[in-house]
């Protein structure tokens, strides 16, 4: 790799990591030394982009550096059409048509010589059997999701046996054959996920929980990690 290379990708491993990035974390992702790296984070912050941190603790990248993104690699490209191929195979139907219309924009975006990768991908996401039917509408799902709204349903258990309950949702998961809707249920007071093949019919309120969506995601999962523990122990 150029040293040009390793510098804009030392940037964007900062970009996409959530916590301080180590000197050795670099030195392995990148394939060099550590000497490498000190050397190179010298050149850049010398440079004036803002990252902060030192050897040994750790580097930052101010979020409010706005370098334009590079283009896409390959490889990039190969895995944003991958992830899309899934969701428009197994998303509800405006997540289906946005993934559709993302590998549209980007064979557009992109220069005549990547736009192989996506005609001609050497990965694919396999054929699926269509999940079964949702019980509430998913797209509104969503933007009750970010607003912090409550959702009001009536769910059917495997037994066949119906019940209320008022939901904070958290996240919707997409497996193979079903959609899962994981939410704090105010009846059980805790985290529950409910297929959406089960849920007979949905309310959406105007009511909002008043829960943060990143402390209700952060707590639901610590609520997984237990149960898996528990499963594990």
């Amino acid at each position: 790799m150029r040293r040009a290379d390793r510098l804009f990708q030392i940037i964007q491993i900062l970009r996409r990591s959530t916590r301080p990035v180590t000197a050795d974390m670099l030195a392995e992702e990148l394939e060099v030394s550590r000497r490498s790296v000190y050397r190179d984070m010298a050149d850049l912050i010398g440079q004036r982009v803002p990252i902060r941190g030192e050897a040994g603790l750790g580097y930052v990248l101010d979020r409010d550096f706005d370098m334009p993104p590079l283009m896409l690699t390959p490889d990039e490209i190969e895995a944003a059409v991958l992830g899309a191929q899934w969701v428009a195979e197994r998303g509800d139907p405006v997540l289906a048509a946005a993934a559709r219309d993302l590998i549209a924009k980007i064979a557009a975006a992109v220069p005549e010589r990547l736009r192989p990768f996506i005609a001609e991908p050497t990965i694919g996401a396999p054929p699926n059997n269509r999940p079964a039917p949702d019980g509430l509408d998913i797209a509104k799902a969503r933007l009750w999701i970010r607003s912090g709204r409550k959702i009001r349903i009536r769910y059917r258990n495997q037994e066949a046996q119906d019940s209320e309950r008022t939901i904070w949702a958290v996240i919707i998961g997409y497996a193979e054959t079903v959609r899962l809707l994981a939410a704090w249920c105010e009846l059980r007071q805790d985290f529950r996920h409910f297929r959406t093949d089960r849920i007979v019919a949905a309310e959406f309120l105007d009511e909002r929980h008043g829960c943060r969506l990143s402390d209700l995601r952060h707590r639901w999962k610590r609520h997984v990690e237990t149960e898996r523990d528990v499963r594990l122990s």
